[in-house]
């Protein structure tokens, strides 16, 4: 299976590039161990299509390095940089095999399960559908912690992720939400995102 798509070179700076590679791997963890812990094939792709993502910004940081070194000097300042960005893709493709613990059916043992299901702070993925109350509303209005102690972490929106998303941010239709909280919050949540909850806290 080919390492990267094909992608085209773009001015993008080191440090924008080497900071979303940072933010998705931590990402990336979390969202594995959730989807192993709790069997949840939804978040394990999730973290499969984000390896893919961390790969090429690997890449394109690999030809921003590349293209900046106009001497041995500026090699030797660049090195540390593509080191500690290497770092970061070792820990996507760690998360990405967790993940495949769910994808190719392996699963965790029992116990382990049992253990976590104690846990009381837990990730899900929930998508917004047309008919949620939570569309064209801001992350502030919502108010999640309070209401539901819940938290909104992540958003996918078609392609793109949007990691800890600003207070500002609106909710849109398709976005597909990662959240972190208690157990019986994110059930609301969910249904919240999904139309089947009509208010807040009701």
């Amino acid at each position: 299976m080919p390492r990267f798509e094909k992608i085209e070179y773009r001015p993008i700076p080191v440090r924008e590039l080497f900071l979303e590679m940072k933010n998705l791997s931590e990402l990336m963890i979390d969202l594995a161990y959730s989807a192993a812990l709790f069997n949840d094939k939804d978040l394990a792709e999730d973290v499969l299509e984000l390896e893919k993502r961390v790969d090429n910004l690997a890449y394109q940081l690999d030809m921003t390095i590349m293209l900046a070194a106009r001497d041995p000097e500026d090699a030797e300042a660049l090195a540390g940089v593509s080191t500690v960005a290497s770092a970061a893709d070792k820990i996507s493709d760690a998360a990405a095999d967790i993940a495949a613990i769910v994808t190719q059916n392996i699963g965790v043992h029992p116990i382990v399960g049992e253990i976590f299901e104690k846990v009381e702070e837990r990730l899900i993925r929930a998508e917004v559908l047309n008919n949620s109350i939570l569309v064209g509303k801001s992350i502030d209005e919502l108010k999640l912690a309070a209401e539901m102690g819940a938290d909104i972490i992540a958003i996918r929106r078609d392609k793109d992720w949007i990691i800890d998303p600003k207070e500002t941010e609106k909710i849109k239709v398709g976005d597909v939400i990662i959240a972190r909280g208690a157990p019986e919050g994110l059930k609301e949540f969910r249904e919240l995102c999904e139309g089947k909850r009509l208010k807040l806290g009701g």
